[in-house]
């Protein structure tokens, strides 16, 4: 049995081998009174903001690593059984920025084994990306890889089976709404909840100007009047909210293309960039990309999907990529 893990800070993907992806569900889990563990994934997700006293609603992912390694294993192990229902214990391959420490590797690896794996392998998210964006990695020619998720945005060059240059920017999806919920507590005085301002980047956010501009309705507490109120919020608003974090991204772009050998650079130019993860499919964030760095950037098929395929292939493939992974100390 074998299993690929994309553990992102908002989300968890699982490959399964033959059956392609069979979870994908939030990196969510709800924990009640006495560190009882009452649901996990979409149903806790569902909980987030809503919870009684008695329970919380905890992501244990931060920025790409373990925060909280208890409740971690906890969601691993659920994640794992749910995907295997056979009693054989799986070899899992689970992603990894590529700026982590050793500690943070560790952790990953305990978690899983904790969790019931018999075997766990660590891939660079950028690398993972690669693989299942069907880029071929494996010549010398370069490609370039960004990957947008929920806590990191990992920007990298590969080669040879192998990372040239890399960069990893604790910036993602999650920047993104938390600069929304910012914005319009600001301009507003309106406080919501991270899911409204999940919603929004989702409806109407965009990274350039539309030419028909999209509006929706927010609903959240009025901060002066303490009372529920709903305001109409447009597109280049959540354009002009989320440019702080969009900046930071295209910044750590131009800077890995400074970076990157000559020979490379031109296969770059020639081929474009590839954008994957979440944060890929916010409108126009590859016109943006283009328009700053002069390079072609085009999305992946199936950019949420990406990673999750990537650590299952290169497991499957395990002997052909071994030279790439990961060793956990």
């Amino acid at each position: 049995m074998k299993i690929g893990i994309d553990l992102g800070t908002a989300n968890v993907l699982v490959y399964v081998k033959g059956r392609g992806i069979v979870i994908q569900e939030p990196s969510v889990v709800a924990v009640g009174d006495d560190n009882q563990i009452v649901a996990v994934g979409e149903e806790a997700r569902e909980m987030i903001g809503r919870t009684p006293t008695n329970i919380q609603a905890i992501r244990p992912m931060k920025d790409g690593v373990i925060a909280d390694y208890v409740i971690t294993e906890a969601m691993l192990r659920y994640f794992i059984r749910k995907a295997g229902r056979s009693m054989l214990k799986p070899d899992v391959m689970i992603s990894v920025p590529s700026g982590v420490t050793s500690v943070e590797k560790r952790a990953v690896r305990d978690a899983a084994l904790k969790a019931g794996a018999r075997e766990a392998y660590l891939i660079e998210e950028p690398l993972a990306a690669a693989i299942g964006a069907n880029v071929p990695i494996s010549g010398p020619s370069g490609n370039m890889v960004i990957d947008i998720g929920g806590g990191t945005t990992e920007i990298a060059i590969i080669a040879l089976g192998g990372i040239v240059v890399s960069t990893s920017l604790r910036v993602g999806g999650n920047r993104f709404d938390d600069s929304i919920a910012n914005y319009i507590r600001k301009k507003y005085n309106l406080m919501v909840g991270e899911r409204t301002a999940e919603e929004v980047k989702i409806q109407v956010g965009t990274a350039l100007p539309l030419d028909r501009e999209l509006t929706m309705e927010v609903r959240g507490r009025d901060l002066i009047a303490g009372l529920p109120r709903t305001i109409p919020f447009t597109s280049s608003e959540a354009m002009e909210a989320i440019e702080q974090p969009l900046q930071q991204v295209v910044a750590a772009v131009r800077q890995v293309l400074e970076e990157t050998p000559p020979e490379l650079a031109s296969d770059i130019i020639d081929k474009g960039m590839v954008m994957s993860g979440g944060g890929a499919l916010l409108r126009n964030i590859d016109k943006l990309l283009t328009q700053v760095t002069g390079v072609p950037c085009h999305v992946a098929e199936r950019p949420l999907h990406c990673v999750a395929l990537g650590t299952g292939l290169a497991l499957e493939h395990y002997d052909f990529f071994r030279k790439s992974l990961v060793q956990a100390v």
